[in-house]
């Protein structure tokens, strides 16, 4: 997905839960819908492009902004047509690559700690000031995007009426974080830096600079980096 087929807003500088900001801050995002039709938040997943999201919305989808459906009007003892019309928002998350990032900010070779707390309270300034939006009928997401509707739910539980997290956790267990510094651990190495362990990123060696990755070092990093997470996922223990 180029940057034409989604939307940024601009945050400026972003003070985090860290203590530290990121310098001119955005957060990118893509709408489905009629705006003034109820709108539902369905954030990005761990490492997923706004473009991943896309499999859950359109017609017969769970997700349809445009969707005409029957229902049974009890008192009246009858079935009629009746048309529900959603405005889907999917903001991505902070260090996927389209919102601010490593990968996008040149001038930050540190980028600094980001937390679910951080990633929602930009999508709710989002929502509320560049879209202009009170009120939403749902905030919805899966892996880490369930992560992030946990967030929403006790970061702002007023603004929704549901909150529908799917294969997810409010809190990431032990296990996901040793499977994590693993993939990472094989990631890192292609570049010759070990990892500072979970939830940091590498250490730098005796006479090592900051430098960024040789597109060999990319190739490499990222395809040890999904051989080892294809390897946990071909079985539903991982999920359980």
């Amino acid at each position: 997905m180029s940057a034409r087929e989604y939307e940024t807003f601009q945050l400026g500088a972003w003070k985090l839960q860290c203590g530290q900001s990121i310098t001119d801050a955005y957060i990118a995002y893509k709408t489905f819908g009629d705006p003034k039709s109820p709108a539902i938040v369905y954030p990005t997943w761990y490492s997923g492009a706004i473009s991943d999201n896309v499999w859950l919305i359109g017609e017969g989808k769970a997700l349809n902004p445009d969707h005409v459906c029957m229902i049974q009007v009890v008192y009246k003892k009858r079935w009629q047509l009746t048309k529900n019309q959603y405005f889907i928002i999917i903001p991505a998350l902070f260090g996927n690559g389209q919102s601010s990032s490593p990968s996008n900010h040149d001038t930050l070779k540190n980028f600094p700690k980001v937390t679910f707390y951080d990633n929602v309270r930009a999508q709710h300034k989002l929502v509320t000031e560049e879209l202009g939006i009170k009120h939403l009928r749902a905030v919805l997401g899966w892996s880490m995007g369930a992560g992030q509707t946990y967030q929403w739910a006790t970061q702002y539980p007023d603004i929704m009426d549901l909150c529908v997290p799917f294969c997810g956790s409010a809190k990431t267990s032990l296990h996901n974080k040793v499977f994590l510094e693993g993939v990472k651990s094989a990631m890192l190495a292609a570049k010759g830096i070990p990892s500072a362990g979970s939830g940091e990123g590498g250490v730098a060696l005796k006479d090592q600079r900051f430098r960024s990755w040789t597109a060999q070092e990319k190739d490499v990093g990222m395809k040890a980096f999904g051989r080892g997470y294809a390897g946990w996922y071909v079985t539903s223990n991982v999920e359980r």
